[in-house]
């Protein structure tokens, strides 16, 4: 079964896929499957479990399910209304169920971060109960926030291989990806579209994907031009907008500095992942903590690389967008995209990996050269822990995307100046970093528990 581009691209807010978008999309859902009206539900309690309870707070955990049960969804929330609606709920210990019927609501006795508590499907599980006017039970049931904004109930997990959709290329590998390409002829870009079309028609697929380069685009602007603090303990400056402002002067007055692009890539991550941590609209690509690395590389292609000469942009966009989602696939299938699961390896280094491959078809790569580039963005990823400091998305994550976007543009060259032959495939790195992320002990895993998340706290600044 095939999964659909718009399904791993998906437009929503700050700062987590896993921890923000994730549970949203849950907790509306669970008034959803409610089986009787909303007239008759009197409580609402939602316990949070896993990594959701030891880093909820810094990633928005506790916003994303209020505005889950107030009915907002991802994609349409309008960021501006937020505010005033978490204040609302929270001056009146109230909140109106979908929008629709007005219930008590208290978030120290109905909103539960259990830490140290885990749900066994995986380390990102929350627990949604109704009750009626005399504390009767309606429904209680569990929602697991998978990564990149991807949710399943406790009673989807059996059959979650098999979801998705019927499609003409409907590959498992990469090896039956290069095998079904060489077969017909055609690009994976190519076999992405026609997977797609089973779905909607061509001229709608290229407009849709297009748009989430627009809504990742306009991303890139709105943070190159904010100033100030990002939210959080940590008082972070945002620092796109200043230096757009100096290499755009630099450019302009022709200063010459040979590693400027290098400059501009990097700003493109962190204008994305400024916004990101502020709350703002973003792309999980494939997730929100590393949903700069793929625009990144994207933007310095198009302002840097792209001439007229080189065809439509559109069909250039829509051909990276495509290519990068199809190797995305592949993780998502056949390991993980959630650093609560296997560590931030499973996002900077997918989107690393994801990005490689895109510049590659971009490049005039062949099939084989593009596998080469995924297999090299991620083999240099193996291993790389998630601990934000704080349990924000912050500090590594924001600088972290810069360096996957560099990662991306030097995969993509180097697999360029080969023929596509090398020793370690795609599959072989995948299951390498699904291993690693087995192994790889549960502090390192978006708990806030280990590594710099500790460590760094403890060090004192000079």
């Amino acid at each position: 079964m095939a999964i659909s581009v718009f399904e791993l691209f998906k437009i929503g807010i700050g700062p987590s896929s896993s921890h923000t978008v994730g549970p949203m999309v849950a907790a509306r859902r669970f008034l959803l499957e409610l089986p009787c009206p909303l007239a008759q539900v009197d409580r609402v309690v939602v316990d949070l479990f896993g990594s959701l309870a030891m880093t909820g707070e810094g990633h928005g955990t506790d916003i994303a399910v209020l505005l889950g049960l107030a009915g907002m969804q991802p994609a349409t929330v309008a960021v501006e209304a937020i505010a005033p609606l978490l204040a609302s709920i929270r001056e009146h210990h109230s909140l109106k169920l979908n929008g629709e019927h007005e219930i008590r609501f208290n978030e120290a006795n109905d909103l539960i971060f259990n830490k140290g508590a885990s749900l066994p499907l995986h380390p990102n599980g929350m627990t949604c109960s109704a009750f009626d006017a005399d504390g009767n039970p309606l429904m209680r049931k569990s929602y697991f926030s998978i990564g990149g904004g991807f949710v399943l109930a406790e009673d989807e997990f059996a059959d979650a291989e098999n979801s998705g959709f019927d499609a003409p290329y409907d590959f498992q590998s990469a090896r039956e990806l290069l095998a079904m390409g060489k077969r017909d002829g055609k690009s994976i870009a190519e076999m992405a579209m026609e997977n797609e079309q089973v779905l909607k028609p061509r001229q709608d697929v290229i407009d849709g994907v297009y748009q989430i380069w627009k809504v990742m685009d306009a991303c890139i602007q709105r943070g190159c031009s904010t100033r100030g603090l990002l939210p959080g303990s940590l008082k972070v400056k945002r620092r796109a907008a200043e230096m757009h402002d100096d290499l755009q002067e630099r450019l302009e007055n022709g200063v010459p500095d040979a590693l400027a692009v290098m400059d501009w890539v990097s700003l493109f991550a962190l204008a994305v992942n400024e916004e990101n941590a502020a709350g703002g609209k973003v792309v999980t690509a494939p997730t929100n903590g590393a949903a700069g690395v793929i625009p990144a590389v994207l933007a310095y292609y198009v302002k840097f690389v792209h001439t007229p000469d080189m065809g439509g942009l559109k069909h250039q966009v829509v051909t990276y967008l495509l290519t990068s989602a199809a190797i995305g696939m592949l993780f998502k299938r056949n390991a993980s995209i959630s650093a609560a699961e296997v560590g931030c390896q499973g996002e900077i280094g997918v989107a690393c990996s994801m990005a490689a491959a895109g510049l590659t078809a971009l490049m005039g790569g062949t099939n084989e050269q593009i596998e080469n580039a995924a297999e090299i963005g991620m083999e240099h990823n193996l291993g790389l822990t998630c601990d934000p400091i704080g349990g924000l998305v912050q500090i590594p994550c924001i600088e972290r995307n810069t360096m996957g976007a560099i990662k991306a543009i030097n995969a993509s060259r180097l697999a360029l100046r080969g023929d596509g032959s090398h020793r370690v495939s795609l599959d072989s790195v995948i299951e390498t970093m699904f291993q690693t992320g087995i192994d790889m002990q549960a502090k390192y895993k978006e708990t806030a528990e280990g590594g710099l998340a500790i460590n760094a706290v403890n060090v004192v600044e000079c």
